[in-house]
């Protein structure tokens, strides 16, 4: 059965604050890979109170706001529309970088990166591999018969985050949460670059959603996505024998909530170094295509030193 929307009059009468504000938490739940019921678990707020609320008719308190916020591992200040607000310095680099564009605000990054010490030099970038994108993808079966190619260490960052935790992925979503589970991840990518001098990382698909692992993950790594369609990642993931995508929603809304997540998670899976589309391709195709990538990336840095 589909979930219910609110009812929304022809003429649309709603506060437009109400509407940015729905508009953010379907964005970052998305982004999360949450579905709404996944929200209305982890921040003890009913599925009807969220439905109002991401439709924009929802008059929320502020003790529900917190509690969404929370179960998103998100500041308040960002569903309000502004996280830019801890500080006078804050304030004046939001002023700086105000509609500067993105491609602008991807080397006010990088610079960044480099004066805080993030960011790894161009070669120790280009031994680290990392692919990332949905479940789906192929970063496991790609990124082995890559690492076996170029002779490296192969890194499934899911098997290094169980390793750190002690325990299984479903033991930390189920019992100790979202925002432990983002520990884990983090933990577990610093010693995978620390531990393997060359690598091919196949990261989780919501490595993007916790912006200080991404960012640790861009400076340190060259990132290729594996790009797919919604459909091409579920048809993948059903013959790989996991039926978990329709198990509790069914076909039609597990759907829907893919493509949710991927449009929530895009454009920062477009801040990889290459993205390579696989959708109709065979996996030889797809090898072919990554392996070309990564050898013209190793020898372009190989010419700049």
């Amino acid at each position: 059965m589909r979930r219910a929307e609110p009812e929304i009059a022809a003429t649309d009468k709603r506060d437009p604050f109400l509407v940015g504000l729905g508009e953010r938490v379907r964005t970052l739940r998305a982004r999360k890979g949450l579905t709404r019921r996944d929200l209305a678990l982890a921040s003890d707020v009913s599925e009807r109170h969220l439905a109002s609320l991401e439709g924009g008719v929802g008059n929320a308190s502020v003790l529900i706001l917190r509690q969404v916020a929370s179960a998103l591992d998100s500041q308040l200040a960002e569903l309000l529309g502004d996280e830019t607000t801890a500080s006078p310095e804050w304030l004046l680099i939001r002023d700086l970088l105000r509609h500067r564009t993105d491609d602008d605000l991807r080397r006010g990054r990088v610079a960044l990166s480099e004066i805080y010490g993030e960011a790894g030099s161009q070669s120790a970038r280009s031994r680290h591999i990392a692919l990332i994108g949905l479940r789906g993808a192929g970063k496991s079966s790609l990124g082995l018969r890559l690492a076996e190619t170029l002779d490296v260490a192969f890194v499934e960052l899911n098997r290094e985050i169980e390793r750190v935790s002690g325990c299984g992925l479903a033991e930390i979503h189920n019992l100790l949460g979202p925002n432990a589970y983002r520990r884990y991840e983090r933990r577990a990518l610093e010693e995978t670059l620390q531990l393997y001098p060359d690598a091919v990382i196949a990261t989780p698909g919501g490595i993007v959603s916790d912006a200080s692992t991404f960012n640790l993950l861009l400076s340190n790594c060259f990132t290729v996505w594996l790009k797919a369609s919604p459909e091409e990642h579920m048809n993948r993931v059903i013959a790989q024998g996991d039926l978990r995508p329709m198990a509790a929603t069914g076909s039609s809304e597990a759907m829907d909530d893919l493509k949710r997540i991927l449009a929530g998670r895009a454009a920062f899976y477009g801040k990889a170094d290459a993205s390579i589309e696989t959708s109709g391709k065979s996996a030889d195709e797809c090898f072919a295509m990554v392996l070309a990538t990564i050898r013209s990336e190793t020898a372009r840095v190989r010419n700049t030193q």
